[in-house]
């Protein structure tokens, strides 16, 4: 497996994008899942610095991936004391459309093929198949 690691500062989102563009070149990733997979990851990097991490620059997040025959699966790990992922609001609902956040873990799941947090949800693992 695979593995990087930065601090958390959103200026880094960059390197997230930087890594799955380098991986869909090398493993000639379909268009199709490249789209979803960037977009997914940003999300995830995204809430991992603000939300797991609370900006703090010193605190590290870690991708780590591994990439087979059939699918390609990350995992993104931030130094926060996790959240309920079991008890999220869903964004669809009318009291939530308006709400300017909610979405990012809506949308990861909706991306990807699978999407699976470990206790105490400090970690997300997504995973996208390639055929």
């Amino acid at each position: 497996m695979d593995k990087i690691a930065f601090k958390s500062e959103i200026q880094n989102i960059s390197l997230v994008e930087k890594l799955v563009d380098d991986i869909c070149t090398r493993y000639q990733i379909h268009s199709d899942i490249y789209g979803k997979l960037n977009l997914a990851m940003v999300e995830g990097v995204n809430n991992a610095i603000v939300h797991g991490n609370k900006m703090v620059a010193e605190k590290e997040v870690a991708i780590e991936w591994q990439i087979n025959d059939e699918a390609l699966e990350f995992y993104i790990t931030d130094c926060g004391p996790g959240f309920d992922y079991t008890n999220l609001p869903d964004p669809t609902t009318p009291e939530n459309r308006e709400k300017t956040h909610g979405r990012g873990i809506f949308l990861m799941n909706t991306l990807a093929d699978e999407l699976e947090f470990s206790d105490p949800g400090n970690r997300v693992k997504m995973v996208f198949y390639l055929k």
